[in-house]
Formats: C-alpha cells, sequence, structure tokens
C-alpha cells in the first residue's frame, strides 16, 4: 500500500481528513497536496493575545500556501484548524515532538520562559521573534522590529512612546507590512435560545476584565446608569462576563432591567456575543471576539498605550481626560475610571448606531 507521508494532510497516527470525509486512500487522492514545509508559530498566551495573533495567518498563508502549520499554545479551542494544521498544547509529548521536527521556519511572538527556551531548542532553518540569553532572559533574535517589541516590554517610557498597533508589530517581527488583515476567528456552531430582541439595536455590555488587571474596572454603578439609559432609549440590552462577573451581572440586572444570561463555556460565549450589533468592553477576551466576529465596538481603556490597538475602522476608544498614572499596573490608587462617565459612553453608542 502506497502511504504519501510528504501530504500536507497527513497526520501519522490517526486517519487524515481527505480519508475521513471521502475514504480517499493515497495512492489516488485527489486531495493529495504535497507539503513544500513547515511553520511554527508559538504563541502562547492568553485567548484574546492568540486572537490578535492571527491576522499573521493571512500573510503566511497567502505566501505558502502548502506548507504546514503548527501552533503552539495554552488555548488551542480559538484556532481554525482549517488554517492551522497541528494545533497543539504544551504538553511533555508535543514538546518532545517539536524538538524532533525540523521547521522551515519558526515564529516565537512570546517573551516567557518556556517561549524562548523552545525557540532556543527547536531546529529551525529560520528563527523569527524571541529567544534565549545566557542569563536565561528573553532577547530578540535578529531584527530591528524584534528589538523595539523587546524594549518597549522593558520600559514604560519607551512603551508609551510607540506610535505602532499590535499587529504592525508582529508583521514587522517576520518581515511583513500589515495591511488590514482581519482576525481569523471561526464562529462555533452551537445550540442557543437567547431572548434577544433582535427588532432592536442589541448593545452587549462587557462588565469584566479578569482578575488581574483591575485598574481597568469601571464602576458598577456606572454599569446600571448606563444601561438604564440605553434601555430608556429602545436598546436591547444584554449583560456579558465570566463566571467571575456572575453576581456583579446579577446585581445589575436586578438594577438596571438588563438582561443577563448567565455565563457560559467560549463557544456558547461567541455566539452570545455575535448577537450584539455593539460591544462596550474593557481590553480583554471579549473585546478580541468583538474585533474578530467584526462588531462595533467601543473599547475602555486607562492603562495601556492606545496605540496598541486596531479597531478595523468599527471601534472607539474612550479614556479618562486626562493621562492616568497607572500605566501597565494591576491596580490604581485613584480609580482613573471613575472619570470616564456615563454620559459619554451614551453619546457614542448614540454616533455608533
Amino acid at each position: 500500500m502506497i502511504v504519501k507521508t510528504d501530504c500536507k494532510f497527513f497526520r501519522g497516527d490517526v486517519p487524515c481528513k481527505p480519508h475521513k470525509q471521502y475514504g480517499y486512500h493515497c495512492v489516488d487522492c485527489p486531495e493529495y497536496k504535497n507539503s513544500d514545509g513547515k511553520i511554527l508559530i508559538i504563541k502562547l498566551g492568553a485567548i484574546g493575545d492568540v486572537i490578535r495573533t492571527t491576522p499573521l495567518l493571512r500573510k503566511l498563508r497567502a505566501e505558502f500556501p502548502n506548507y504546514q502549520f503548527f501552533w503552539l499554545t495554552y488555548t488551542p479551542e480559538i484556532l481554525s484548524s482549517e488554517w492551522v494544521n497541528r494545533i497543539l498544547h504544551p504538553t511533555i509529548e508535543n514538546l518532545e515532538l517539536l524538538k524532533n521536527i525540523e521547521f522551515n521556519w519558526l515564529i516565537n511572538l512570546d517573551k516567557d520562559a518556556l517561549a524562548v527556551s523552545l525557540a532556543n531548542s527547536i531546529n529551525a532553518k529560520r528563527k523569527s521573534g524571541f529567544t534565549i540569553d545566557e542569563f536565561g532572559h528573553a532577547k530578540p533574535i535578529s531584527n530591528k522590529a524584534e528589538h523595539h517589541k523587546w524594549l518597549t516590554g522593558l520600559f514604560d517610557d519607551v512603551s508609551k512612546e510607540n506610535t505602532k498597533n499590535y499587529m504592525q508589530e508582529i508583521f514587522e517581527i517576520c518581515d511583513y507590512e500589515f495591511s488590514g488583515e482581519e482576525y481569523v476567528l471561526e464562529l462555533p456552531e452551537v445550540q442557543t435560545n437567547f431572548d434577544i430582541n433582535k427588532n432592536k439595536k442589541v448593545i452587549g455590555l462587557n462588565t469584566g476584565c479578569g482578575g488581574r488587571w483591575t485598574s481597568r474596572l469601571w464602576p458598577t454603578e456606572y454599569w446600571i446608569e448606563l444601561a438604564k439609559n440605553l434601555l430608556k432609549e429602545n436598546y436591547e440590552v444584554i449583560l456579558l462576563g465570566g463566571e467571575q462577573e456572575n453576581e456583579k451581572n446579577k446585581f445589575i440586572q436586578k438594577e438596571s432591567g438588563a438582561k443577563y444570561f448567565g455565563y457560559f463555556n467560549l463557544q456558547t460565549f461567541m455566539n452570545l456575543v455575535n448577537n450584539c450589533d455593539i460591544v462596550v468592553t474593557a481590553v480583554t477576551m471579549a473585546m478580541h471576539i468583538a474585533i474578530g466576529l467584526k462588531k462595533k465596538l467601543i473599547l475602555f481603556n486607562n492603562i495601556f498605550n492606545k496605540n496598541e490597538f486596531y479597531l478595523y475602522g468599527r471601534g472607539k476608544i474612550l479614556e479618562p481626560d486626562f493621562e492616568c498614572d497607572c500605566y501597565y499596573s494591576p491596580t490604581c490608587e485613584n480609580s482613573c475610571m471613575q472619570y470616564l462617565k456615563p454620559e459619554r459612553v451614551l453619546e457614542t453608542i448614540r454616533k455608533f448606531s
């Protein structure tokens, strides 16, 4: 029996996609595509970080259509198997596998210990991004763009002066120019039955920001005021969040009359966001999901450089009227988000809708 191990669909231990779908064998498979090479992307990160890296796939796939793509991440569930051949969680087994493959190109966009160690130990003809120095720290591999991204992570003053968005930075690390390539985000097919009036403009209020960066939290009383005013103006208002926001969202629902359906797994949450016309959120996973689903977005920001964010012409960044002194800090003694008033958010929603 002929087995074509050079095919981009070949798995080695389980049936390939053409065989599972159509029953083809290698000898006469019309789907056979010779793999010209292999590219490994290391972006471990949180879900939002992984989502905002996916525009790079559009550029890479266009230039290397017959390559096999590998991606190492802690959140493999967010990536599309239509775009990435091997989506790998960093288990011991997968790390050993990667160390025994020679790649044509390794792209490491993380600077944590595991990522830079792997960038150093995995065999690849070309490497981009970050590797490890003799002291066990992250260092740029070769080019000016890597050095720029490295320095903005080390010094707040350099970070504040940065005028490039994240996609520009990672594209330049790979010697590309970012041209507005969209996120790669597929909406999962799940059964949902949300009681949402689609005859009205649907506003999703994502009230949380994770446990690490509480400096980004907007006051609960502001969410209540905004929701009440939106309902008065005949918008459909739904509250978004995870388990951490559950009790807060129940309270906001009770006080404002907005709809809250609970917290869900990632697939159901994405479908809930997809019901929204406009999403109001801080810098969170929900922000990146909204961008990926091409929703209008009102983004709250106080502790990051706003130039980092690219909203594809579908969003507006709102910040306090003064520079917050808690730059990249997990807490904010001045609670500067209190100076971003609900009236300003409401006016922005009116303009968007």
